[in-house]
C-alpha cells in the first residue's frame, strides 16, 4: 500500500477565535460539535498521531481517532508572545512582528523560527513516509503550512501565504522518492463524496 498522510488542523478554540499566539486551551463548543459530526469521515486509518496540545488531542478524540502523541507535531513555540493576542503583540512589538513576517527565519519572540518548524515537520514526514497505508495526524496550522512548503519546495516566505482552516485536511502522497500535495480542503462528512 502506498504511503499517504492526511494532516488535520485541530478544531476551533476561544484563543484561536481571538487570534491568540499558542497556548494549550481546550476546544470550544462549536469546534467540539463540528469534530464530533465528522467522526468516521476519514475512511480507514492505519496509523494515527497528534500534537501534544490539548486542542489536538481533543480533536482526535472527537473524530473518533486513537492517536499517539508526537512532540514533532506541536505548534510553533511563540516564546514570550505565547498567550498574547495578535493585536497585543502588534501594539507592544510592532517592528518585531513585522520583521518576523518579512524574515521567517528570525525568531524575535524568543521562541522557534519557521525553518525550525519546517525541519521538524519534514523529519516527521520522512519517517512516516516509510509507513504503508493511511496515516492521519491532528496538528496545527503552522505545522501543516510547513509541511506544504516542504512538499512543494516553495520559498520560505510562502509559509505566510497558505491559509489552513480549523478541521481542514491536507492530503499528501509519496512514492518513496518525493512527496506530492494531493488536496487541501474541508473534511467531507461520511456518506458524502468529495
Amino acid at each position: 500500500m502506498t504511503p499517504r498522510i492526511t494532516l488535520i488542523c485541530h478544531a476551533t478554540t476561544r484563543a484561536l477565535r481571538a487570534a491568540t499566539f499558542g497556548g494549550d486551551d481546550a476546544l470550544d463548543e462549536s469546534g467540539r460539535d463540528k469534530a464530533h459530526r465528522l467522526a468516521g469521515s476519514l475512511g480507514p486509518v492505519d496509523h494515527c498521531w497528534c500534537s501534544p496540545a490539548l486542542r489536538a488531542r481533543e480533536t482526535a478524540a472527537a473524530l473518533g481517532l486513537s492517536a499517539v502523541v508526537d512532540e514533532r507535531l506541536r505548534d510553533c513555540d511563540f516564546g514570550r508572545w505565547t498567550g498574547l493576542r495578535f493585536q497585543q503583540v502588534l501594539l507592544r512589538e510592532p517592528r518585531k512582528l513585522v520583521s518576523w513576517i518579512r524574515k521567517p527565519e528570525s525568531a524575535p519572540h524568543g521562541g522557534e523560527s519557521i525553518p525550525s518548524v519546517l525541519e521538524r515537520a519534514a523529519a516527521w514526514m520522512t519517517e512516516r513516509g516509510r509507513d504503508a497505508g493511511h496515516t492521519v495526524a491532528v496538528t496545527h496550522s503552522a505545522v501543516i503550512r510547513a509541511a506544504i512548503v516542504h512538499v512543494i519546495q516553495a520559498q520560505l516566505p510562502s509559509f505566510w501565504r497558505i491559509d489552513v482552516l480549523p478541521l481542514s485536511r491536507t492530503e499528501l502522497r509519496t512514492n518513496g522518492r518525493r512527496w506530492v500535495l494531493r488536496s487541501l480542503g474541508p473534511i467531507v462528512p461520511a456518506g458524502q463524496s468529495d
